[in-house]
């Protein structure tokens, strides 16, 4: 095998106006050779023709190749996509952090969508299927809130952000 292997590297390697010829030896190998040995019958080879690249003239821009069409994800897939149980003329009140908001969604949810929340520009929590999504110890103070439909890693849709307080008790 690594016989034939280092031929047809020879092969390769030999200009392209040479004449091949295939014999076989004593031993029963089958070898390539740019010449015809004496006392030997031989076989010329008949190699296709080279692949030829044109150069381009100078200044002239490459030809761009087409790009094969990505789908786009729909863009705003959802009539309605907002948060809902969220005050926005007071503090909510969540002594350990912890609260729940709804999800208005029109049309339902599709399969394989699911929804996501978007705390203070960071993704939150484990992605739902469930229009109804729970925070946990959320500090006191302000934040932003939004939600995402996604498919996969892939954000189809995002509901405005909606700012908010939260007041907790601090115990000593």
């Amino acid at each position: 095998m690594g016989r034939t292997l280092l031929y047809i590297l020879l092969l390769i390697a030999l200009p392209a106006a040479a004449q091949i010829y295939k014999y076989t030896d004593a031993n029963g190998n089958t070898v390539y050779s740019d010449h015809s040995p004496d006392g030997v019958k031989a076989q010329p080879v008949e190699l296709p023709p080279l692949n030829r690249v044109e150069p381009q003239a100078p200044g002239t821009p490459p030809v761009p190749m087409p790009k094969a069409e990505t789908p786009q994800p729909p863009r705003n897939a959802y009539e309605i996509l907002e948060l809902a149980g969220l005050p926005t003329e007071e503090a909510l009140r969540a002594n350990n952090g912890t609260f729940t908001v709804n999800v208005l969604l029109k049309p339902r949810l599709q399969p394989p969508h699911q929804l996501r929340l978007v705390l203070d520009d960071e993704p939150y929590g484990q992605p739902s299927n469930v229009p109804s999504l729970q925070l946990v110890n959320v500090d006191r103070g302000e934040h932003r809130l939004a939600v995402q439909v996604i498919d996969g890693q892939t954000v189809i849709q995002q509901s405005p952000p909606a700012a908010f307080t939260v007041q907790r008790v601090h115990r000593p």
